[in-house]
């Protein structure tokens, strides 16, 4: 060990950079697979793992030839299962490219069936829900025209009330005159004020 601390970090990154450049050269010249993990003291670390190979591969074949566990039975189930979901996520991106008519030239005949049965079936799927949207848009439009029909049938009873009422002073105006004051008649455009009042 180096004890000179500055000497020690020179070194250090003169025989890392040297090792880096050797495994990249028996890669190259050799045709080995190689890969190189080095971790300083101060917990940096630096890799190199030959193109043809990514290091998890590479880690599983030591792990095979070596016979030594890298890791225990749960991490190796995570694993399996991380690789199954994303086989299954593959198949379903394919599924629906299937779906949308494209890459379709390599499906035989019973492929192309299941195809075309999946998008009937979706297509009728689709055509109930726009019946849905439908009928729920009419029976919305019903129901206003119902409510509609009611108020207007509110207003003409509000304005007889209102006219008969007019009615009613006007003909107490003839008995009012003994106590001193007379009821004026109703002008002929009061009830259209009137109407504007309660519509409004």
């Amino acid at each position: 060990r180096i004890e000179n601390a500055n000497n020690r970090v020179v070194t250090f990154s003169k025989r890392r950079n040297g090792l880096v450049k050797k495994a990249k050269e028996i890669t190259v010249l050799c045709d080995a697979k190689v890969a190189l993990i080095i971790f300083a003291s101060n917990g940096k670390m630096t890799d190199y793992c030959c193109p043809s190979m990514d290091l998890g591969a590479m880690l599983d074949q030591y792990q095979k030839l070596s016979g030594k566990k890298l890791w225990d039975a749960k991490h190796e189930n995570l694993s399996i299962e991380i690789d199954r979901i994303k086989k299954e996520n593959d198949s379903l991106q394919l599924e629906l490219r299937h779906l949308k008519g494209e890459d379709i030239q390599s499906l035989n005949l019973k492929n192309l069936m299941a195809v075309e049965h999946a998008i009937e079936h979706g297509l009728d799927k689709v055509r109930d829900r726009q019946e849905e949207v439908v009928m729920s848009k009419r029976r919305n439009e019903k129901m206003m025209a119902e409510e509609h029909r009611q108020l207007i049938f509110q207003l003409q009873q509000q304005e007889m009330a209102i006219a008969s009422n007019a009615r009613g002073m006007m003909m107490r105006g003839d008995h009012d005159g003994q106590f001193g004051y007379r009821v004026q008649p109703i002008q002929p455009n009061l009830q259209e004020k009137i109407m504007s009042l309660v519509i409004d």
